[in-house]
């Protein structure tokens, strides 16, 4: 092949053109508007809020955005969450492109995975056709 590869871990098909587009992602980046988007970093954000109790930033498939980000919270220890106020919170300190596109309320706690980490895979799964028919 006279071309060169790079590993990005994106997951691509390629049509019959050669032309490739985009799946999903290998690994934990959020891939939004063309940027790639920690979860962590939106998630320090988040936490830095004191809004939430427990919270997980995840990469949904969007038909326009590639993916979209949504937050999946849990309510702070001492009230109910405010879903509106937690995303002019994220306006003020998060750049445009890294604001959530939807903050969804669990009343229960995150799934956690054998490390006692938030399992956002499985998170991801649940919410996975959130946006169909989104344009």
């Amino acid at each position: 092949m006279p071309e060169i590869a790079v590993w990005s871990g994106d997951t691509v098909r390629m049509d019959e053109e050669g032309f490739l587009y985009f799946i999903s992602r290998r690994d934990e980046m959020i891939k939004t508007s063309g940027y790639r988007v920690s979860p962590t970093e939106v998630e320090e954000v988040i936490y830095a809020t004191g809004l939430v109790g427990e919270a997980a930033a995840l990469g949904i498939a969007h038909p326009v955005l590639g993916q979209a980000i949504v937050v999946v919270a849990t309510d702070p220890a001492n009230g109910r969450l405010d879903t509106d106020e937690l995303l002019v919170q994220c306006r003020q300190r998060l750049p445009a492109f890294m604001v959530p596109s939807r903050v969804i309320v669990s009343k229960a706690s995150l799934p956690r995975n054998p490390n006692g980490k938030i399992d956002r895979k499985r998170l991801g799964q649940e919410f996975q056709g959130l946006f169909e028919g989104a344009a």
